[in-house]
């Protein structure tokens, strides 16, 4: 029975609107996910996609991440700056819009950008509204935005995603400072449990994004205990493989690699496989880890069996009567490095855990099963080392599960709840099972389960003399008919004698 409400008025005063960035501090988890360690780098993150996008446009070569010892972090890049002009739907600079206006930006196929890891804007502004404060310096690139801005440098100030001050310029102080965007904040207290940056995580984050974006430096410095990293890397995803590789002996020194655009898609991948039993894939998209896969993984992991099973036939590896390899077995000590850029990619959520694009799962296939393809024939050592592995595996997961089924079944025969009959015989004599073993339809299942464990009370096993392991005679049958006409009591009864080996018949007299 439904429980009857205290209340019965719900009328439009129950309806509330949560205007600007007022509704991402009354649900900051529907944007950054958490509000733990992970939703605090979380906020770096937004802010280092946007200097990614700027490097991935061709603009930016530089990207610096600085912890300040009083709790605020700076996120700074040398690309073309955020325009500092009036945008026309908002009345307000550019600058601002961004910074405080959710699902503002420049990735909207406005231009901006060809391929960008922000889709849906609110990035900058998310920061924003969940900072205790936050100001942005903006150094326009004459290029870009027109020579009138040049020499000049921007600034405005937030607290708690509210615009303090105006977008005011001032001269450059620095002539060597160079163009780009500036943005610090300080995390605001009341939203996260804690508001500590750990040097370890970022630093991780910034040599994957090293690792995706070639030829541009990356630089994380803590004032606060005076670490510092700097990554930068010309080979890219194939250096990356290397690394996850580096105290492993690897299968195919040389990892696979292809990059290839189909359909304004470009599809990038590097495999390696060493000589370890984990295994390591990572995908990207746009630059953004999708730590839970998508359509790009899916069409890798289609490829790479399909290919490693036909190699394996073609080589005579895996004979006629073989199973194929699964997937499972052709993972198995892989290391590899999935990244796709797209211009418009669909993700599930703000987070950007998974890709959604079901057209990229054909791409990928077709283009890592062409490239691996062309690899194992052109290495044939190191495919064979490869599928040999490959095979290793599989012929250990079947070993398993074997040892598995035959550990159930001994299992089943010792534990006290037998079913119907053998608990019953096993609880009078444990040696009436051999009785049930070999009748019915529980003994049809024990034989197809194979051999009957030795149970309590079973006599020794007998072993056999040698001397009389002899092939066993003729087997005769005796049989005694009386003739059908009555003779005496006196008279001897006939004896006929049977030889199974000739199936002749003999008469005799007893």
């Amino acid at each position: 029975m439904a429980t009857q409400a205290t209340s019965s008025t719900y009328t439009a005063e129950n309806i509330q609107v949560l205007e600007g960035l007022e509704a991402v501090r009354k649900r900051p988890g529907m944007y950054i996910g958490t509000t733990d360690k992970a939703g605090l780098h979380h906020l770096v993150k937004e802010l280092v996609d946007n200097a990614v996008d700027e490097a991935m446009a061709g603009y930016c070569d530089r990207i610096e991440v600085i912890f300040h010892a009083n709790g605020w972090c700076t996120v700074k890049d040398n690309g073309r700056g955020i325009p500092v002009d009036i945008q026309k739907q908002t009345g307000k600079s550019a600058v601002e819009t961004v910074m405080t206006v959710l699902h503002a930006g420049g990735k909207f196929g406005g231009g901006g950008y060809k391929v960008s890891g922000g889709l849906h804007g609110v990035g900058a502004s998310v920061v924003n509204a969940l900072s205790e404060a936050m100001w942005v310096e903006v150094v326009p690139d004459p290029a870009a935005q027109g020579a009138d801005k040049a020499g000049r440098v921007y600034r405005q100030e937030y607290e708690r995603g509210r615009p303090l001050t105006e977008l005011t310029p001032r001269p450059l102080d620095d002539p060597a400072r160079g163009h780009g965007t500036t943005v610090s904040f300080k995390p605001d207290p009341a939203i996260f449990e804690s508001v500590d940056f750990e040097f370890r995580i970022e630093a991780e984050r910034l040599r994957m994004y090293a690792f995706l974006t070639k030829k541009t430096w990356f630089r994380l410095l803590d004032e606060r205990t005076d670490q510092e990293v700097n990554y930068y890397f010309e080979g890219g995803i194939k250096s990356f493989v290397r690394y996850v590789n580096r105290d492993r002996e690897a299968l195919n020194p040389d990892p696979i690699y292809v990059e290839r655009e189909v359909d304004g898609n470009l599809i990038e991948c590097a495999i390696q496989y060493n000589d370890g039993f984990n295994e390591t894939v990572y995908t990207f998209a746009n630059s953004i880890n999708t730590i839970d896969g998508g359509s790009h993984l899916t069409g890798f992991r289609q490829a790479l069996t399909r290919v490693l099973n036909d190699y394996a036939r073609k080589q005579k590896i895996l004979k006629e009567n073989d199973p194929n390899l699964t997937g499972d077995d052709v993972r198995e000590g892989l290391v590899a490095v999935i990244s796709v850029k797209l211009p418009e990619p669909q993700f599930e959520g703000q987070t950007k855990t998974r890709l959604g694009n079901q057209e990229v799962a054909g791409q990928v296939q077709a283009v890592v099963g062409e490239a691996l393809a062309l690899y194992l024939e052109e290495h044939p050592s190191e495919g064979r080392r490869i599928v040999e592995k490959c095979l290793i595996a599989s012929r250990a997961r079947e070993a398993a599960r074997k040892a598995r089924d035959l550990v159930q079944r001994k299992s089943a025969l010792e534990s006290g709840a037998l079913p119907g009959k053998l608990a019953d015989c096993s609880a009078r004599d444990p040696r009436g099972i051999r009785t049930l073993h070999r009748r019915g339809r529980l003994g049809r299942r024990l034989r197809q389960a194979g051999p009957r464990p030795p149970l309590p009370g079973d006599p020794p096993p007998r072993r056999q003399d040698p001397e009389r392991r002899k092939e066993p005679g003729p087997i005769r049958c005796s049989a005694t008919r009386r003739s059908a006409a009555s003779s005496p009591p006196s008279a001897p009864a006939s004896r006929e004698t049977f030889d199974s080996r000739s199936s002749a018949t003999t008469r005799s007299s007893s």
